[in-house]
């Protein structure tokens, strides 16, 4: 006999859910609200990589935190997570016969205006949901190969329009996948279900050029990405498919560019999760023992070199320190646009510092940062170099892909405050 847990779990990942969420789900639904730390110990997982996965089992509503300190995460009974899957699988096949003719005519309109026969060479999508779904067709009836070359936010766009389903079952039916995108900390959930069909490599690159060919018969061409200025709009997005021979063409040669460089996709996850590089933790009330021990280690090295003196990098300390506290600012955060990062950010240095961060300007975001936590009386270099460096870390690792942020004025950074102004590069 299969055990409960078991069946709770396979329809878990069934629908959707990781196999590692699965498991905080289960363990959350065993021992009643627990902090993350208490699921993240359960399920045998690093605390921040729990901490992701609780928020993403909070977005699809099967935990919720409770109003009691420290934050606790309480599971959704099982029950009534079944009772609710019953329901919206009801509501899916309800809508699939209501639309049934709907569909098969405009299927068999696409076919008729995109066929062999007809002299259009462009065809101009508005709107996300109208891209996904003229996607979704093209995809469908493709032969040989199939050529990416996306944004970590567009290949999280895809899957949100079930066009990584299509693209499972043309791998199925030995079509070629190849997807050039950006791996970083937040879409490794999005990238992963992909190493499962195709072949993925991250790109060294930016992705100046957006694209989807389908054998050599098209090219999908994003014109508008899914960056800060449309991400809340569905309806802005605009893609053009064409048929010309150049459009293919350039589109396959910027894929090869991209793919030839490119880090595989396997790869850039292990490098992401398991860093090549030994760590030093430092732990609030033991700060001492780290430094003790890095003493012990330029010790030893001197007296077996013959070396009298050796020099560290200050500035290079500073910024992994910045950047190891913008991805832990980074994961403790929900939050999917610059607006929206900006607004957690202020409440996040309320909280949890004594400086005070403000949004000044929407666009380009521009942030000030007053007593701020990095400086000191006689060391304002070190504000200088850590504030942009962390705030750069927490967009990056919430939104992807690269980002600036403005020096600061050292004459005015730890007095009056200073303001960064933040961009996509």
């Amino acid at each position: 006999m299969v055990p409960p847990e078991r069946d709770i779990r396979s329809l878990l990942t069934a629908h959707g859910i990781p196999d590692k969420g699965a498991r905080l789900y289960l363990a959350a639904s065993h021992g009643g609200p627990q902090t993350a730390s208490e699921l993240a110990r359960l399920t045998a997982m690093h605390r921040v990589e729990a901490y992701r996965f609780i928020q993403q089992l909070i977005d699809r509503g099967l935990l919720h935190e409770t109003a009691t300190r420290p934050r606790r995460f309480a599971a959704l009974p099982p029950e009534d997570l079944v009772d609710r899957w019953i329901r919206e699988a009801a509501e899916n096949l309800r809508r699939l016969r209501r639309d049934r003719d709907r569909v098969v005519a405009s299927w068999l309109e696409t076919r008729e205006l995109l066929g062999a026969t007809d002299g259009r060479k462009f065809t101009v999508l508005e709107g996300r949901d109208e891209r996904n779904r003229f996607l979704a067709k093209r995809l469908g009836v493709a032969e040989r190969q199939i050529l990416m070359t996306v944004s970590g936010a567009t290949l999280a766009s895809l899957t949100a329009g079930g066009v990584d389903r299509v693209l499972r079952d043309a791998s199925g039916r030995g079509i070629r996948v190849r997807i050039v995108t950006e791996i970083y900390h937040p879409n490794l959930a999005d990238v992963r279900p992909y190493l499962d069909f195709a072949e993925v490599r991250h790109a060294t690159r930016p992705l100046m050029h957006r694209s989807i060919v389908v054998d050599r018969d098209g090219a999908l061409v994003l014109i508008s990405t899914e960056g800060e200025a449309l991400r809340e709009s569905r309806d802005e997005q605009i893609a053009l498919w064409s048929t010309a021979p150049a459009v293919v063409e350039l589109s396959r040669e910027y894929h090869q560019r991209q793919w030839g460089p490119g880090v595989r996709g396997e790869s850039r996850i292990e490098e992401i999760q398991t860093p090549s590089m030994t760590v030093l933790p430092v732990i609030s009330g033991r700060e001492r023992e780290p430094f003790r021990r890095l003493r012990d280690i330029a010790t030893l090295g001197m007296r077996a070199t013959g070396i009298q003196e050796l020099q560290l990098s200050i500035p290079g300390m500073i910024e992994e320190i910045a950047e190891q506290l913008g991805r832990q600012i980074a994961e403790g955060i929900a939050a999917r646009t610059t607006e929206e990062i900006g607004s957690a950010l202020t409440k996040y240095y309320a909280a949890h510092t004594r400086s005070q961060l403000e949004v000044t300007r929407a666009r380009p975001l521009t942030l000030r940062i007053r007593n701020c936590f990095a400086c000191t009386d006689g060391s304002t270099e070190i504000g200088r170099v850590m504030c942009p460096c962390l705030l750069r870390t927490v967009f990056e690792n919430r939104l992807g892909g690269r980002w600036e942020v403005s020096k600061p004025d050292p004459t005015r950074h730890a007095t009056q405050g200073c303001s960064f102004v933040v961009k996509a590069s």
